[in-house]
Formats: structure tokens, sequence, C-alpha cells
């Protein structure tokens, strides 16, 4: 697909202001690019460590607590996240949208949204009625949490490779 066949939303975007301050600060794309990494090593790290929590690993750590202090900091990291990335996503938005890396980001960020809606609409919601192991549903989205993350960042270190 050529870039002038690519929705003129993204062709916009690219020739924003925002897009052409992206590529021509020396120092704009790559500070971006570094507080991109430091959310979602905020977001996956600490959604990781509860996921596994939910799991069985770590026992003698209570859920709710643990899911207290670490679910404001995932938030935070993907709000971190999500801004730096529209940022970078911004200087070369024709061409990284046709990106299949890129495409596969998307479509598990999405997934994992969904994941997210589903497992507070259910076990979650009895979360402080937990006593020991996680129930199933919980496990399930935290075992499915697991795999979508690690492939979201897979996928976006494969961006550079498209």
């Amino acid at each position: 697909m050529e870039e002038h066949a690519v929705w003129p939303i993204f062709h916009a975007l690219q020739e924003s202001p925002l897009g052409h301050l992206m590529r021509t600060s020396p120092a704009l794309y790559p500070a971006a690019e570094i507080l991109h990494i430091m959310g979602f090593i905020i977001l996956v790290g600490s959604i990781i460590a509860l996921d596994l929590r939910l799991l069985g690993l770590g026992r003698s750590i209570r859920i709710h607590p643990m899911a207290k202090l670490i679910l404001p900091m995932a938030r935070g990291g993907f709000l971190l996240a999500i801004c730096m990335g529209f940022l970078l996503f911004s200087a070369d938005a024709a061409h990284v949208v046709r990106n299949p890396a890129f495409q596969m980001k998307v479509l598990l960020i999405a997934l994992a949204l969904v994941n997210i809606a589903i497992a507070h609409a259910g076990a979650w919601r009895h979360l402080a009625d937990w006593h020991g192991d996680a129930p199933l549903g919980a496990r399930v989205t935290a075992a499915l949490s697991i795999f979508v993350w690690l492939g979201i960042v897979c996928s976006g270190r494969l961006i550079a490779y498209f």
C-alpha cells in the first residue's frame, strides 16, 4: 500500500506541527522513546508481578493489598506509555500504521484492554473477599495477561525491523 493510500488522518498527523517537531527536534524523539520504555517497564513489570501472584507464586503475599499497590502503578505506566507512544507515532504515522508489527501491537493492546475489562467485570469485583488463592476466572485472565503484555513488548520492539 502506497503512502497516499493510507487514511488521510495518519498523513495529517505526520505532517502536523507535532509530527514535524518530533522529527526535527534532536532531543524530543529520544526523550519520548525513553519515557515510553519507562512507561511500559512500569506497566508490564507491575502487571506481571500481580499476574504471577494470581497464578499462585508468592502465596505469602495477600492479593488485595498487592493489587491496591500495583494497579495504580500499572495505570500510570500505561498512561505514560500511551502518551509517549502517540508522540513517537506522530513522527512517521503514515508509514508506521502500515507496519505489521505495529498493527499486531495495537491489536494486542486492544486484547489486553478487553481482558482487563473482563477481569474487573468478573472475578475482580469480589477481590476483597478472596482468601488465599485467586479464583479460576482471575487465574485465566492473569495467564492471558502475561502472554498478551509480553506480546505487546515483542511487537513494539519488532516495529523497527518492518
